[in-house]
């Protein structure tokens, strides 16, 4: 079965990670699938909104680690997950995400690109960049603060603050949490067909005013994809690895 699952209902596409023995942890081949997927909806006049959920009990706890280490000797400007960001960035039409489990890393920041989000109670939100000796990504150093922030953001991003569903909520990362975990999906369903049922191009219009301009975003997501690129073969990113793997605590006392 595909690692990632496209169906279309009436004018919604639903996009499903779905690679749960690994928590929905993305692979070059699934954030090339994604890309191709939100290029193909922006084309396509009967798709009006995307649905992004997951399945099993997360909706995606990051990078896979594999391929994220083979990823150092990549061109950043034009490896798997900036071509996925940048088609985020692009993609004109409401995008809404249904969370539950793990959003971790890339789990969390692609959402800052949807329109609405909706989570259940197990949903659990982190950025860990930081604490990897890595940088934000997904133009998240840009969106996180505007959306929740100063002070919110430097929780997430300085000390890694893992957050539930009502504290995302209450910051205002998430519209809505959705108490009972097996209406999570109708609950985003019910309003994705709500506002596919508007005025489409007075949607797109709307979504286009109310976010940042596209040249400013895409400026941010490659200033912080030159800078993650770095990061990744730094000797901070190596002992943090490292002691990730051993599992150990890292020990960046020697670093300055």
């Amino acid at each position: 079965m595909s690692d990632i699952i496209i169906t279309q209902t009436a004018n919604v596409l639903n996009l499903i990670l779905n690679r749960p023995k690994k928590k929905n942890a993305l692979t070059f081949a699934m954030y090339d699938a994604l890309t191709e997927a939100l290029h193909a909806a922006q084309k396509n006049p009967d798709v009006r909104v995307v649905l992004l959920s997951g399945s099993g009990d997360s909706f995606c706890s990051g990078n896979d680690i594999n391929d994220f280490l083979s990823s150092a000797g990549l061109d950043p400007s034009s490896a798997p997950p900036i071509r996925f960001i940048e088609a985020l960035v692009g993609f004109d039409k409401p995008l809404i995400a249904a969370v539950h489990g793990s959003a971790v890393g890339i789990g969390t920041t692609m959402l800052l690109h949807a329109d609405l989000i909706y989570a259940n109670e197990s949903a659990r939100f982190s950025v860990p960049f930081v604490g990897l000796g890595l940088v934000p990504e997904a133009a998240s150093s840009l969106l996180l603060p505007r959306r929740v922030g100063p002070a919110a953001a430097n929780d997430l991003l300085l000390r890694s603050t893992v957050i539930d569903a009502q504290r995302a909520a209450d910051i205002g990362l998430v519209n809505e949490v959705v108490r009972a975990p097996s209406e999570l999906l109708t609950v985003a369903r019910e309003r994705a067909d709500e506002i596919a049922a508007k005025p489409p191009r007075a949607v797109r219009l709307t979504k286009a005013l109310t976010r940042p301009p596209q040249a400013e975003l895409l400026a941010r997501v490659h200033e912080e994809a030159k800078h993650f690129a770095d990061r990744v073969a730094s000797d901070e990113a190596r002992e943090a690895f490292s002691a990730f793997m051993e599992r150990r605590p890292a020990n960046f006392a020697s670093f300055s």
